[in-house]
């Protein structure tokens, strides 16, 4: 294992954050900030619990959820993205580093600033809204588990893509409406039983269903399989990348 290599990488990325604070992390706490004053303070104010919690503090593994997979596609997608379109990814190619290191520096670093977004949502959201974390272990697991898994999947965007405008299409069209749908500011037990069913074959509800377990020790599924669908799809996405490098898609031409 090249660790000097692997650190280079990861160097590069987290300083790329430290240049960009304003869009890389006051954007995105900002945005989720007004969620809390809209939906936490102004209407949940006025709206019942929800199993026994208060609907400021139900939404918020949710709302922490919406940051965390869409800053972990986006920093990962953009930072292999960069690479490719300034030509620089044939160094990076051609240096002793092995795809294995390549891909731990990349997605580590996106997996870090993701998270490290994640802690300051949390640690904001209590100037709002009260809550506890009933489980801070397993709370924590989710969070690492989510912004990998979604930092190789923001990988796999960034390869794929072939302008800036590709970079945007899977978060903004898939991603967030799964999100929205996915249990962010209902449960889905409130849902008709027709769509209880169909909300299943949405994986973000497995994500949200378990990071709020781990807080408030209620969720729309069993933690078991939450845990479960997030290894499938981290599964999922290291077997794609290992496919990209071995035949070289769009790496190579």
């Amino acid at each position: 294992m090249n660790l000097h290599g692997v650190g280079a990488i990861y160097k590069f990325e987290m300083a790329r954050m430290r240049r960009t604070l304003m869009q890389s992390v006051a954007s995105p706490v900002i945005s989720t900030c007004l969620y809390f004053v809209v939906f936490g303070s102004a209407i949940g104010s006025r709206m019942g619990d929800i199993d026994g919690i208060s609907y400021g503090a139900y939404i918020i593994p949710g709302l922490v959820m919406l940051s965390l997979l869409m800053q972990s596609i986006s920093n990962a997608s953009f930072g292999i993205y960069m690479p490719k379109f300034s030509g620089t990814i044939y160094e990076v190619l051609s240096a002793p580093v092995s795809y294995l290191e390549v891909v731990l520096g990349y997605v580590g670093a996106a997996a870090t600033k993701s998270m490290i977004l994640g802690i300051i949502i949390l640690i904001t959201a209590k100037l709002f809204v009260n809550y506890d974390v009933l489980h801070p272990f397993w709370m924590f697991v989710f969070l690492a588990l989510t912004a990998i898994t979604f930092s190789l999947f923001g990988f796999i965007i960034g390869i794929w893509a072939d302008g800036f405008e590709k970079l945007q299409i899977v978060p903004l069209m898939i991603v967030t409406p799964l999100v929205f749908l996915g249990g962010t500011f209902y449960s889905i037990d409130m849902l008709p039983e027709v769509w209880q069913k169909i909300s299943l074959l949405n994986p973000v509800v497995y994500l949200i269903s378990g990071f709020r377990w781990a807080f408030y020790g209620v969720s729309d599924v069993h933690v078991g399989i939450s845990v479960g669908m997030i290894l499938l799809f981290l599964t999922a996405c290291m077997v794609t990348v290992w496919w990209i490098f071995r035949t070289g898609y769009r790496l190579r031409s």
